[in-house]
């Protein structure tokens, strides 16, 4: 019974559902990991109002984000304002976005079954989002930024024509905001005025590359809906708290070619997350975040000691539906 469990968490794949509550056109980008398969599309036209439903495998990594004012012609050759993947198509075909831009980020079937996800603004911002997981087990908590932080930009980081907010990375290049260099580490490189501006409008948001503490999620099992400028909170969204690294929230960072993750995630059993953020899975295409994912074997060998457990037990009856 636990064998072929552990087989369903291995195999099942996730349904992502996009929702548009802009009001306006946005076209989704979607960027895949370097050792993940492209999903039914890359890019696509999402009006106001509009749903639309992909289908991940089991172990899929990669991220999503909103492309605006976008102008394409009969032939989908065009280009967009904000979250532009500069690939001249409305498909992205394998191109990360152009910062400034809002992100979700997922690895499906991470260590001991569990997805891991979050919502960053280390790339900037340029539309609100929100992730909610339905039908899953574990803490499961909703994500993202319901914020205009287009309202709130400081000057110096505005984007031209004010359709996004610019992370200080992007706007001035400096180590301490890139987390590069001798700024490279957790212990070195710490909040800014400006991610912490990001992090009091959206404190469930990644705003910085290590920005650890509140702003990875985990579930198994789950699919999950990716909503464009959500009215308002959900209940769940309001109330939830993240899932933890070793008692305290956290996960890993994003962004400007950075991303970290340290401790082990509450609930996980004897499954870790590796200093170095190994759950996560590499981005290697267009510039993006470097995303490392546990090994296939890892999962079985977790698998394999929960069988161990239960057939170490006297007697244990397993309930059936």
């Amino acid at each position: 019974m636990s064998y072929f469990a552990c087989t369903r968490t291995v195999v099942r794949a996730t349904t992502f559902t996009f929702v548009n509550k802009c009001g306006y056109t946005v076209w989704p980008g979607i960027l895949a990991g370097a050792s993940s398969p492209k999903l039914d599309s890359t890019g696509f036209e999402l009006q106001q109002g509009g749903t639309r439903a992909f289908s991940a495998p089991a172990g899929w990594s990669g991220r999503f984000w909103a492309r605006t004012d976008c102008s394409f012609d009969g032939s989908g050759q065009g280009s967009c304002a904000t979250g532009d993947c500069g690939s001249g198509q409305v498909e992205c075909n394998g191109a990360g976005a152009a910062p400034p831009a809002t992100l979700a980020e997922f690895t499906l079937n991470g260590a001991s079954g569990q997805d891991f996800y979050d919502v960053s603004l280390v790339d900037g911002y340029n539309v609100p989002m929100i992730v909610e997981a339905s039908g899953g087990s574990g803490a499961c908590a909703s994500t993202g930024c319901l914020a205009d932080l287009n309202r709130r930009c400081p000057t110096e980081l505005q984007a031209e024509g004010g359709g996004a907010c610019r992370s200080a990375c992007e706007a001035f290049g400096n180590p301490e905001y890139c987390c590069s260099g001798a700024y490279g580490s957790p212990a070195t490189c710490k909040p800014s005025a400006y991610s912490q501006l990001f992090k009091s409008a959206c404190p469930r948001a990644y705003s910085y590359a290590y920005d650890d503490a509140s702003s990875t999620f985990t579930c198994s099992g789950a699919d999950y809906t990716v909503t464009f400028c959500p009215s308002s909170p959900s209940q769940k969204a309001s109330m939830d708290t993240p899932t933890t690294a070793a008692g305290i929230t956290g996960g890993s960072g994003s962004g400007s070619g950075h991303g970290s993750g340290s401790g082990s995630v509450s609930g996980s059993g004897s499954a870790s997350l590796m200093a170095d953020g190994s759950w996560l899975a590499n981005l290697a295409a267009g510039g993006s975040s470097n995303i490392r994912q546990p090994s296939f074997g890892l999962q079985v060998v977790v698998c394999i000691i929960s069988l161990f457990v239960l057939v170490s037990q006297p007697t244990v009856k397993v309930a059936r539906d």
